[in-house]
């Protein structure tokens, strides 16, 4: 993708989100990530250094404008509809009310994105919590070839492997609406892990520079697509 086509697509999408009341908005041009906070137990809080060290990386590396604070969202507010991208992540339970999960899929519905990160023992609420959001959806994988993972930084083999868990693959799954992917859901690879301070999970320098590069594409795909 050219820098040109690039630069007018952010802000096609961005007067495209100004000019409809129902879509996520923005409170000024430069673009900052929902952290949700849920019910239930988990712990959505954890590793605040990630969100504002990946928009400072995304800062460096594109010419995204970005707010790099540590900012959270309560979904029975109409304030997630200021984030064009929330993140959730967490390693625990999570229980969504009525109101949540009808905002969240209005969000979703009208433009937003979601990015699930499961930092070890979130999956299966997850998993049923965005069926509650989706119900006639399953979680799909996306393939090596979804653009997501070429967007901006290469990945060919998929989502990077940040933080081991069960010693299995990494996996990317999504869910759509009206064929664009509006929830990202990485298990058994913890890119958030990376985004975090250096001295949080002592991961190694080119370990971390992956997590951020995919948390880059991420965004960008978010934003653009």
């Amino acid at each position: 993708m050219n820098l040109l086509k690039y630069l007018l697509s952010i802000t096609l999408v961005f007067l495209s989100i100004l000019s409809v009341n129902s879509q996520p908005q923005k409170e000024n041009s430069l673009i900052k990530l929902g952290r949700v906070k849920y019910s239930g137990g988990g712990d959505w809080y954890n590793d605040p250094s990630a969100d504002a060290n990946l928009l400072n990386y995304i800062k460096t590396h594109t010419n995204i404008p970005v707010e790099p604070v540590y900012t959270y969202v309560d979904l029975a507010s109409d304030n997630l509809f200021a984030f064009p991208i929330l993140f959730l992540t967490g390693h625990g339970n999570m229980n969504l009310s009525n109101l949540e999960v009808l905002n969240l899929r209005s969000y979703l519905e009208n433009g937003g994105f979601l990015y699930i990160d499961d930092d070890y023992g979130l999956k299966e609420f997850a998993i049923r919590e965005m069926k509650k959001v989706f119900t006639n959806q399953q979680f799909v994988e996306l393939p090596f070839s979804h653009g997501i993972f070429n967007c901006h930084f290469k990945f060919p083999n998929g989502v990077p492997k940040i933080h081991e868990h069960d010693n299995n693959a990494a996996q990317t799954f999504g869910l759509f609406s009206k064929g664009r992917l509006c929830v990202l859901f990485t298990i058994e690879s913890n890119p958030s892990d990376g985004w975090a301070d250096a001295n949080v999970h002592s991961n190694p320098p080119e370990v971390r520079e992956k997590a951020l590069q995919f948390g880059t594409n991420v965004v960008i795909w978010a934003l653009t697509e």
